[in-house]
C-alpha cells in the first residue's frame, strides 16, 4: 500500500480549507484517511498552518510520501529539516532546535513580505490623495483665472 501525506478539502465554497491526513495514494482526494495530521487555512493572512510535527515525523519514518504542496508545508514549518537530520544520525534535540530555527526564519520572512505589501499599499494611497488635492487645487485656480478674466472684459472702457 502506497501511504501519502497529502490535502483534503474542506470548508465552504471561495473559503477553502484543507486537512493535512495520511492515506492510501490510490484514494480518491477526499476519502477515508488513516490520520490527520493537521490543518491548513490558506485563506488567512498569513496563512496558518496547524500541524502535529511529531506525528508527521512519524509518518515519514514509516515511509509514507508526502506530496509536493503537503511537502513544501512541511518545510515551511521545519519538519523536513527535522526529518532529514535525523536520518543523518543527529539527537532528536538538534532536530527539533533547527526547525524551530527554520521556522521562526520562514514567519521572519513572511511577516517582512506583508509588511512590504502593506507599506507599498499605503504610499500608493497617500500618492493618490495627494494627486487628488492637486488636481482640486489645480481646478481652483483655473476657476479664479477664469473669473478673473471676465470682470476685465466686462468693465467697460473710458472714452
Amino acid at each position: 500500500m502506497a501511504v501519502r501525506i497529502r490535502l483534503t478539502r474542506a470548508g465552504r465554497k471561495k473559503v477553502p480549507c484543507f486537512r493535512i491526513v495520511v492515506m492510501d495514494g490510490r484514494k480518491r482526494r477526499d476519502g477515508a484517511y488513516l490520520d490527520q495530521l493537521g490543518v491548513y487555512y490558506p485563506s488567512q493572512q498569513p496563512a496558518l498552518i496547524e500541524l502535529s510535527a511529531q506525528k508527521a515525523l512519524d509518518w515519514l519514518r514509516k515511509g509514507a510520501q508526502p506530496s509536493d504542496t503537503v511537502r513544501s508545508l512541511f518545510s515551511r514549518e521545519g519538519v523536513m529539516i527535522q526529518y532529514d537530520l535525523l536520518k543523518r544520525g543527529a539527537t532528536a534535540e538538534q532536530a527539533a532546535s533547527e526547525g524551530a530555527r527554520v521556522k521562526n526564519a520562514a514567519l521572519l520572512r513572511t511577516q517582512t513580505k506583508l509588511a512590504t505589501v502593506a507599506d507599498k499599499k499605503k504610499a500608493k494611497e497617500l500618492e493618490q490623495a495627494r494627486a487628488a488635492e492637486a488636481a482640486k487645487a489645480a481646478a481652483e485656480a483655473s476657476k479664479t483665472s477664469e473669473a478673473s478674466n471676465e470682470n476685465a472684459v466686462s468693465e467697460p472702457q473710458g472714452e
